[in-house]
């Protein structure tokens, strides 16, 4: 089985995280598919060495993270890196429904809150949920919700690029 290229042309930010087993998680998934983590302060943790270290990231020197001090310094930026798509719990189109650009920006909100309500209103046209099925599960877990959307824009780069696999 031939894979797609590297995706070096999808970004996920990561708005004000709060939990770093998760940035663990979600920087592993972007380094496995070659997208770019983007970290937006401020961080419920640190990055400092000790607790990259407990975290279990011994491969975060190869992630790179870039990080961004507050999420209005990087908004203006977003269109440079790619279409912006931010994924909602309960609001947006389904992840499935959703044709993604090669160029594209994955934003995630809190583990606790997700994203604020004049963020979700601002990109009332680019929210994208995945779908829970099952009223009594509040949301997913946010490295979960990534790997999902990467892998998802993974499988369509795949698609496209091997039609015979559609």
């Amino acid at each position: 089985m031939t894979l797609a290229a590297p995706m070096a042309d999808v970004h996920v930010a990561l708005v004000e995280p709060e939990i770093h087993w998760n940035v663990g998680n979600v920087g592993r998934t972007c380094l496995a598919v070659g997208a770019q983590l983007h970290l937006v302060r401020p961080l419920g943790f640190s990055l400092d060495e000790r607790q990259v270290r407990r975290a279990g990231l011994d491969y975060w020197e190869h992630v790179q993270p870039r990080i961004w001090p507050s999420f209005e310094v990087m908004e203006p930026q977003l269109t440079d890196l790619g279409e912006p798509f931010l994924f909602c719990a309960r609001e947006g189109s389904p992840l499935w429904d959703v044709r993604f650009p090669r160029r594209v920006v994955f934003v995630f909100g809190r583990e606790s809150v997700g994203l604020a309500p004049g963020l979700r209103s601002r990109y009332r046209n680019r929210l994208v949920q995945i779908p829970i099925l099952d009223d009594r599960v509040r949301s997913l877990n946010l490295s979960t919700s990534v790997a999902l959307a990467l892998y998802e824009a993974l499988r369509q780069r795949q698609t496209a690029d091997n039609p015979a696999r559609s």
